[in-house]
């Protein structure tokens, strides 16, 4: 390469020079770039874990919710619904998860951010929490349908994070 260097700077002057000398670095930084990026994907069975074990918690409260968990763009991996929950709760528990994988924040902490209300299919209410672990983002969960008790969406952001704590020690120590 030093060669072919020499031959540009022998054949330009100045200014075209440091254009010509530039170009050819350019490939050769991108060809030093992986092909190819690696990240870390929440099984299925991950996914209904995460799902049940946050009915369950819900259940345990006295809460009738439908819980939802979507991979890493908000795309629905796994469903639970309590057959008492409400039937706008299924549309919320979605909205509730695609908001926080898409934030890759939890929703309540978003609630105050008027400027994304209008945003299709986000949800601004407490429920919805990423599923961030060992520094790796691997979706959210939305919980819909427990009342509230000090803030909208407190109870079903509590069973959301339950659903997650099921699985975080099977994340942390994955290869």
């Amino acid at each position: 390469m030093p060669r072919l260097l020499r031959h540009l700077a022998h054949l330009a002057s100045g200014v075209q020079l440091g254009v010509l000398i530039a170009l050819p670095v350019i490939p050769m930084a991108l060809a030093d770039a992986p092909a190819y990026v690696t990240t870390r994907i929440l099984s299925e069975e991950a996914a209904n874990d995460v799902a049940a074990a946050a009915a369950l918690r819900c259940r345990e409260m006295g809460f009738q919710t439908a819980v939802a968990v979507t991979d890493r763009g908000g795309r629905l991996l796994a469903f639970l619904r309590n057959p008492l929950a409400g039937p706008h709760t299924v549309d919320i528990s979605q909205r509730k998860a695609y908001s926080a994988a898409t934030y890759q924040s939890a929703t309540s902490a978003l609630a105050d951010r008027n400027e994304l209300a209008a945003t299709p299919g986000v949800f601004l209410v407490g429920g919805g929490v990423p599923i961030l672990v060992g520094g790796h983002f691997y979706g959210a969960v939305g919980v819909s349908g427990a009342p509230r008790d000090k803030a909208a969406g407190d109870n079903d952001e509590a069973c959301a994070q339950a659903g997650i704590d099921a699985i975080r020690e099977r994340l942390e120590f994955a290869d």
